[in-house]
């Protein structure tokens, strides 16, 4: 097997501050009281590890800074429950709501009324189209994370010719459609490796795995697959298990749950490319009472990714994601 070292060299290092956008956000248009220590997170799936990691590293920091934090997340990653739940926060009045949007222009009216309201938005993870309206955002380079994974995956197939599949999870979804895109320009300079049409899998890991079984079947050349997220890679194992192709066909997954961790130790992924999510919710709510003291905040944050393979997963313990706090 060759060496990941370009790969990983690539994605080492995890600079949260560093890798800002430069600009300065304002400090939103509604009149916010400074002294309002109320927070609400709104996280876009619960129980998913990713979030879980956020969540708790946002309810510790909120705690030592003297702050309530209410947290919540609709049952599936989807834009109608999550605008129910960003509803009721916004009539509790909380002065910020810290928020992953489930849908990059769905999700604007709704979080433009919390800011005429005097509700300090941050973003986190995923973001609006709209960008008038957070104060801030907070995200992984998902774009380069999505070249990571093609670098990795192209050193793991080597010279081997064959089709290479990408899971993204739902349309409209700003960091998943940014890994895909990514991926899909970075594999495009491997001449060996054929990309296959982009599949959307509403973010169910039952649905990648039926995606990547009827792959297998219409294409015996498959020799990679990238799953966008957790549930894509979770589901996009299972199917390769089942098949009695883990390890034949790469798999190159994004994040580090539990049982990602898990799949990887085991052989039935080869890669994953990780985020560092509890920086992220950390930050995000050191943000959002800067916000609501009327400081100036860094507009966008980007963090870079990490490339974990069995080669370094015991060094790499950082960044595996929390299952609960």
């Amino acid at each position: 097997m060759r060496t990941h070292k370009t790969a990983l060299a690539l994605g080492a290092a995890l600079l949260l501050a560093g890798c800002g956008s430069g600009q300065i956000g304002d400090t939103g248009s509604g009149q916010t009281d400074p002294n309002n220590k109320n927070l609400a997170l709104i996280t876009g799936m619960r129980g998913e590890p990713f979030y879980v990691s956020i969540e708790c590293a946002a309810q510790q920091e909120a705690s030592a800074q003297g702050y309530q934090l209410n947290s919540q997340a609709p049952e599936k990653f989807e834009q109608a429950e999550q605008s129910q739940i960003l509803g009721g926060i916004v009539s509790t009045k909380p002065g910020a709501v810290i928020i992953a949007p489930t849908d990059d222009k769905a999700l604007a009216a709704p979080l433009q009324q919390a800011k005429s309201n005097g509700i300090q938005v941050v973003e986190v993870d995923t973001a609006l189209e709209d960008r008038s309206i957070s104060v801030t955002s907070l995200s992984s380079d998902n774009y380069a994370g999505g070249r990571l994974a093609a670098q990795t995956l192209a050193q793991l197939v080597g010279d081997k010719p064959g089709s290479v599949l990408a899971l993204n999870t739902k349309a409209g979804t700003s960091t998943t459609d940014a890994r895909a895109k990514g991926f899909e320009e970075e594999i495009a300079k491997h001449p060996n490796l054929k990309l296959l049409p982009t599949q959307y899998t509403e973010n169910e890991a039952a649905t990648a795995a039926q995606i990547v079984s009827a792959t297998l079947a219409a294409n015996p050349d498959l020799v990679g697959v990238f799953g966008t997220n957790l549930n894509t890679g979770e589901g996009a194992a299972t199917a390769l298990f089942n098949a009695g192709k883990s390890g034949q066909v790469q798999l190159v997954g994004f994040d580090a749950s539990p049982k990602q961790v898990d799949d990887l130790r085991n052989g039935r992924v080869q890669a994953l490319i990780a985020q560092d999510p509890g920086k992220i919710g950390q930050e995000g709510v050191k943000r959002a009472i800067a916000a609501i003291k009327g400081q100036p905040v860094e507009r966008e944050t980007k963090t870079e990714m990490i490339a974990i393979t069995k080669d370094n997963i015991d060094q790499q313990a950082q960044y595996f994601y929390k299952a609960h706090c």
